[in-house]
């Protein structure tokens, strides 16, 4: 059976997945079938710009649907599966964590117990091109202290949260499926994204959005947690130069060498968010930290050593955290429209509880 010239994205409706998506139609001619469960982060509104393109076609449906995962194979014949889906939020996996088993777990076991017979019938041509590309993040490697080297390929795995438990999970699935039988896999663990379309839970678009309206901006413990921030379009770029060049079977870390105080990225937006959209009944936004009871097993540093991407497949980012951050926070203020569509009541219901309880505790 022959493949065609299109490539199966599961969380193409997400945050990271989107922004692949839209640059992959946008620089190539490759044909994405976009598989989404379309729950609270996933949005379609991300894909506004394709929605009359022929290369893309979005389809709402659940990973762990193994007839559906295999009938899109059949009827699509990929030449590639870049799984983006995942439920990713730590805060939420400390709540309800059932979900991420779920998702990260038994929908990546799905994906590739269907991957696997359908590259086994592809022709020959075929099973030398496909790859089933698998997009993880660096939390799976546990926590830093604030001198030790940065994470690399070989550290050894030590989640400390039950999202980061089922993402190292799912990267143990994927080595497993290419050790076992052969099928063709690369994984790749990033460090902290941030850009457009992120989903107003997390940290770089909560504080941009409650600086703008004057609310509280909520920074857990000391503010001193440190994290490595990679913008979302060079996180896309390195992912296609794996899919591209990367070696079956091999890991590659992604990383924006950037390491920052979650309390210093917060106080840049701040100045940011000032110097943009001034308010002078506010003054200074950077007066609207507030220091919130700490998340369970908080872990205090993430680094990512990307030397090998680099070495192997040319990568480095683009984008400095600094013009990064700016382009970011330009783009929120200019989709306020597209922030309102996403902030549902249960959206709301979701903050009154993690944060406004822990600013009250």
């Amino acid at each position: 059976m022959p493949i065609n010239n299109t490539i199966l994205v599961t969380g193409g409706a997400g945050f990271i997945g989107a922004n692949f998506v839209l640059r992959l139609i946008e620089e190539t001619g490759v044909n994405v079938v976009n598989l989404d469960l379309l729950t609270y982060a996933g949005n379609p509104a991300n894909l506004d710009s394709l929605r009359a393109d022929p290369r893309h076609l979005l389809v709402q449906g659940d990973i762990c649907n193994a007839e559906l995962v295999r009938s899109l194979l059949a009827e699509q014949r990929p030449r590639a599966i870049v799984h983006f889906a995942a439920e990713s939020h730590v805060d939420r996996s400390i709540v309800a964590p059932d979900a991420f088993i779920r998702t990260n777990v038994q929908g990546t076991f799905t994906l590739l117990e269907q991957a696997k017979p359908y590259w086994s019938a592809l022709d020959e041509a075929g099973r030398r091109a496909f790859r089933f590309l698998h997009v993880s993040t660096d939390e799976v490697y546990g926590s830093l202290g604030p001198h030790d080297p940065a994470f690399s390929e070989s550290t050894p795995y030590a989640p400390n949260s039950p999202y980061a438990a089922s993402k190292a999970s799912s990267d143990h699935l994927v080595r497993a499926y290419h050790h076992t039988f052969g099928l063709p896999v690369l994984t790749t663990n990033c460090s902290n994204n941030y850009g457009p379309f992120q989903f107003p839970e997390k940290l770089i678009p909560l504080m941009i959005l409650n600086a703008l309206e004057g609310k509280p901006l909520p920074v857990y413990g000391d503010g001193a947690n440190v994290r490595d921030w990679l913008f979302v379009r060079d996180h896309c770029a390195a992912i296609r130069a794996v899919l591209e060049r990367g070696h079956v079977g091999e890991t590659y870390n992604i990383g924006g060498n950037s390491e920052r105080k979650n309390l210093d990225v917060v106080m840049t937006i701040c100045d940011l968010v000032d110097e943009m959209q001034p308010d002078a009944k506010l003054g200074s936004r950077r007066n609207l930290v507030t220091f919130v009871k700490d998340r369970p097993g908080h872990d205090r540093r993430y680094a990512i050593n990307a030397s090998k991407i680099l070495r192997e497949l040319g990568w480095s980012p683009a984008e400095r955290f600094e013009s990064g951050l700016r382009r970011t926070v330009r783009w929120y203020l200019d989709h306020l429209d597209w922030v309102e569509n996403v902030r549902t009541g249960a959206y709301l219901r979701w903050i009154e509880q993690n944060y406004t309880e822990r600013l009250t505790s």
